[in-house]
């Protein structure tokens, strides 16, 4: 997985999946986001925040990344505690 710091043994199949899956958004800019998210919190999620992780990997590239860029308004659906971890990981905050 380019640019990934984090090794995937030891981790289920899920997680595993979910790992290679931030890292393979579509666009460069996504991967790097929702990649050194995953990398930081795999190992630690939910099986509800999995789930919801997974969700995130269906949205459309453009908008997702509008989201946590903060471009756009995240809908309420998307607008959730561990989201919200996700845009403050990404603007740099120690909150992982």
């Amino acid at each position: 997985m380019t640019g990934t710091t984090r090794s995937s043994a030891g981790l289920s199949e899920r997680r595993r999946r979910l790992l290679f899956r931030a890292w393979r958004r579509g666009t460069r800019e996504l991967d790097l986001l929702t990649g050194r998210f995953a990398d930081a919190v795999i190992a630690d999620l939910t099986e509800a925040e999995m789930t919801e992780f997974e969700g995130w990997c269906s949205a459309p590239d453009l908008d997702l990344y509008a989201w946590i860029t903060g471009s756009k308004p995240v809908p309420p659906e998307y607008d959730t505690p561990l989201f919200r971890r996700l845009k403050a990981f990404d603007h740099g905050a120690a909150a992982v």
